[in-house]
């Protein structure tokens, strides 16, 4: 079950962070950050990159004030990581984001 929360902005737009299955498909989870208008574009932006299954049920989970700076200075506003709450690892445009072998 994915876990994840939000966080509104003063400016009235939303930052989402959310674990899920690594779409790689080799176990792994990783955390998205989305800034978006609202919480529904912001999942919308994840389902258009192929992750389907993406819901935010409560906010268990909500963007550190870091992810919340990382993502608001990326031009993408959209954000990964594989191995959240480690401090070593960098976060990732998504375009870098490694895909599932076509079958």
């Amino acid at each position: 079950m994915p876990n994840g929360g939000f966080c509104k902005l003063p400016g009235g737009s939303v930052v989402v962070a959310i674990g899920l299955p690594s779409p790689a498909g080799d176990g792994a989870t990783v955390r998205f950050l989305v800034h978006a208008a609202n919480r529904a574009r912001a999942l919308t932006r994840l389902r258009n990159l192929g992750l389907r299954a993406v819901y935010l049920r409560g906010n268990s989970e909500p963007p550190t004030p870091d992810e919340v700076t990382a993502v608001l200075h990326h031009p993408d506003g959209l954000l990964w990581r594989p191995t959240p709450g480690a401090a070593q690892e960098l976060w990732h445009p998504v375009r870098s984001l490694p895909r599932e072998p076509a079958a």
